[in-house]
């Protein structure tokens, strides 16, 4: 049995053991890579074993010198192109990137240099690489601008006798496989489901973000469903169980145009890959903690009041916090109860500073008991910790909610 402590302000109990996973706890995929962070995990239970799916960070290592036969990436055509790095140059002069390479038989990960005195290029970010291309089509796009990731996103299972100390596998379990995935994978969902655990996963490209499906039964091996959710797309939970002869997903469309508003909606599904009946539900609200965004987190479940749904929210100054909306369990369309406020939020140095400050984004919680939950949440973009909540006070703690 483990202690944990109350937030006043909150209802989560964080465990006393955060942050339970950083990237110390990991191993790089590669040798001429770091592991950044690992954070925003998707949850299952699996027998007697928690089971966690990390996203890991990773970057090229920005300690060692460009290796004999080191690669730059040529940026100015209207595709990334690998060619020789001349001779001469050192770790001081180039920033590295980690570039999906489809030439060859079996497309895979390098690390390729770019000179830090190209023209255009734009390091300001750290999560960021931006280069400028004022010639040819690129030109006109964007204002010439276009944008590459520092880091690559992939998968990684961590499994746990007791839910707090895990142990990290040394491969990926997901990792860039296709097109679509050539800036990296993310922030999985895990549904468990007709003996089934469905995976979706946000796969990030110059193409935009979309969502894709897997599938395992043992979290050894892995079945590709490919894309279900087109550009620009996350945030996509499955729901446990058909409703109303259905498949049912909570999800996020990022639009490009007019007001930009970034909110859940929900989609249906005979086949899990065809969806339709999109409507919005859980959309942000002005002058509240999730005034800027919401987004679906940990998959819903079913309560005596309908089925609750643990989501992140956005407020003006971007800060990440986590919530409760309440649907009803004949038609998940009806909102019933939303959280006035956050039931967890940025309150501890971990969750306070890191990769990006002020952040908890969880991706999945698991049953303790017929009661309690633990939610495991990524914190500051940096590492995973863990936070125990009783769901009958996260039910009592939702306000009704009237539409508009």
């Amino acid at each position: 049995m483990t202690t944990a402590h109350l937030d006043r302000t909150t209802l989560g109990r964080r465990l006393e053991q955060n942050p339970l996973i950083t990237a110390r706890d990991v191993k790089p995929s590669q040798p001429d890579l770091e592991v950044v962070s690992a954070f925003n995990a998707g949850t299952a239970k699996l027998e007697s074993e928690t089971i966690l799916l990390l996203r890991v960070a990773e970057r090229p290592r920005s300690d060692i010198d460009p290796p004999p036969g080191a690669m730059m990436l040529d940026l100015d055509g209207p595709h990334p192109v690998l060619r020789p790095l001349p001779n001469g140059y050192t770790k001081h002069d180039v920033i590295g990137m980690c570039f999906f390479d489809t030439n060859g038989d079996r497309p895979r990960v390098v690390v390729a240099y770019i000179p830090k005195d190209l023209p255009g290029l734009d390091l300001r970010d750290p999560r960021s690489i931006r280069y400028r291309n004022r010639t040819g089509v690129l030109g006109v796009i964007n204002e010439g601008y276009t944008d590459y990731l520092a880091q690559m996103s992939h998968l990684r299972v961590a499994r746990s006798a007791d839910g707090i100390k895990f142990t990290v596998e040394e491969k990926p379990a997901i990792a860039p496989h296709v097109d679509v995935e050539e800036y990296g994978v993310e922030d999985p969902r895990v549904t468990f489901m007709d003996g089934l655990f469905y995976i979706t996963y946000v796969s990030v490209s110059r193409w935009g973000i979309t969502t894709s499906l897997a599938t395992t039964r043992d979290f050894h091996s892995f079945e590709r469903r490919g894309v279900i959710f087109l550009p620009d797309h996350k945030d996509v939970v499955l729901f446990p169980e058909k409703v109303r002869g259905k498949y049912v997903a909570l999800t996020r469309p990022m639009p490009q145009s007019f007001s930009r508003i970034f909110g859940i909606w929900i989609a249906f599904s005979d086949d899990l890959i065809e969806w339709g009946g999109h409507e919005t539900v859980c959309l942000p609200r002005w002058d509240h903690w999730d005034e800027l965004r919401t987004g679906a987190s940990a998959a819903p479940f079913k309560t005596r009041d309908g089925w609750l749904e643990l989501y992140h929210g956005v407020n003006r100054n971007h800060r990440y916090a986590m919530g409760g909306v309440l649907l009803d369990r004949d038609d998940p369309r009806k909102v019933l109860a939303r959280s006035p406020a956050p039931i967890l939020a940025p309150g501890t140095a971990y969750e306070r500073l890191g990769l990006f400050n002020d952040t908890v984004f969880s991706c999945g919680v698991v049953p303790l008991d017929d009661e309690r939950i633990r939610m495991y949440y990524g914190a500051a973009d940096s590492c995973v910790a863990a936070a125990d909540f009783s769901v009958k006070e996260i039910l009592a703690s939702l306000e009704e909610y009237h539409h508009a």
